[in-house]
């Protein structure tokens, strides 16, 4: 069997297809699967280094200002649908999935023109742009949460959780300390502003790096790329209390592992990762997302007891003093932990594959 899977542009978007992705290789160990993406994307880097195969598309989003890009869009519109199309004809899948994203946009319109089994996976509490378009479309529309009725039709909509990658919640703390070489009498702290890095996050982090070594805690700091160079110098004076700026961090289930307590944006691969690790957290919602998402993903947790939440523009002044707060808390780590576990959903990925699956019969 055949499939095409499309989208990307952010971690969100490219590690639940990925995980959709083994899930089909999984069951169908001989299953063809190709990916779609934009160029110039992380996903042309990330999926091959998954081991599968992806093709770029020149097509990117439309900016909110007059700017050349904006005007070439309809001219890369254009030239994307008809490469999907071409890519469609040529590979001839048996359905198609898309993630979200600019590169899902023409591969959809291709499939559902040529009748071909679609499905849509929607991560956030607050619809894509792409997908909300695409809803009407597509044959049915995998959920993280209640209430999407309002952005897709409701006969399409099945509640699944987000793909997480199984082994996410399986690491092992022992063998975390050793990968980080970390001191295992320490209280550790993981830092993660999401695939491309945060930089309320990062500054925030860089000016309490004092306060956290008279703590006594040691830190794992994922920056991104933009920000890492920066951040290695102001970490390497700590390196002897283990602080390290990480640009990227590969082994995120040892990552979860080593942490006692999590400060995170809240896209919605790391609300469900955090749900899945059980881990207690400290959210702090991206401000610069559509409809402020990250927020309304960043509450449906927090309105369950599940995370603390300080807001993007709070977060310079608030929120180390409610991360010390939680780190000197084990008792109160371990009712985030408890009650944050109790909204994961484990099988969000074989769920999502048994629709796609059940489009083929």
């Amino acid at each position: 069997m055949k499939f095409i899977i499309s989208g990307g542009g952010t971690g969100g978007h490219i590690f639940p297809a990925v995980a959709i992705a083994n899930e089909i290789r999984r069951r169908q160990p001989d299953a063809d699967i190709l990916f779609v993406g934009a160029n110039g994307r992380m996903e042309m880097t990330r999926v091959p280094e998954a081991g599968y195969d992806i093709v770029g598309l020149d097509i990117t989003g439309l900016q909110r200002r007059l700017t050349p890009q904006n005007i070439l869009f309809p001219v890369r519109v254009f030239r994307s649908v008809r490469k999907a199309g071409k890519l469609i004809q040529e590979f001839r899948p048996d359905a198609v999935v898309g993630v979200g994203g600019y590169a899902s946009a023409p591969v959809l319109l291709a499939a559902t023109s040529r009748h071909i089994p679609s499905l849509i996976q929607e991560q956030n509490s607050y619809a894509g742009l792409v997908n909300k378009l695409l809803g009407r479309r597509v044959n049915k529309i995998c959920v993280a949460y209640e209430g999407m009725a309002n952005f897709f039709p409701a006969d399409k909509i099945v509640l699944t959780g987000n793909p997480v990658r199984a082994e996410i919640a399986h690491g092992s703390r022992a063998e975390a300390q050793q990968f980080f070489n970390l001191d295992p009498t320490k209280k550790t702290l993981l830092v993660v502003g999401g695939s491309l890095g945060a930089r309320t996050l990062n500054l925030a982090t860089a000016a309490a790096l004092p306060r956290l070594r008279e703590a006594g805690v040691q830190v794992l700091w994922q920056t991104g790329k933009l920000y890492y160079p920066e951040a290695q110098v102001q970490a390497a004076p700590y390196a002897a209390d283990h602080f390290q700026a990480l640009e990227f961090i590969r082994r995120m289930d040892l990552a979860y592992a080593a942490a006692d307590v999590v400060i995170s944006r809240a896209g919605a691969l790391s609300v469900s990762e955090l749900c899945l690790t059980g881990k207690a957290s400290v959210l702090v919602p991206s401000p610069n997302v559509a409809e402020d998402h990250q927020t309304k993903n960043a509450l449906a947790l927090v309105s369950k007891g599940a995370a603390a939440l300080i807001t993007d523009a709070h977060a310079p002044e608030r929120l180390y003093d409610e991360t010390l707060r939680l780190l000197a808390d084990p008792a109160r780590q371990q009712q985030l932990s408890g009650r944050v576990h109790e909204l994961a959903r484990p099988d969000a990925t074989k769920d999502i594959v048994n629709e796609l699956f059940s489009l083929l019969k």
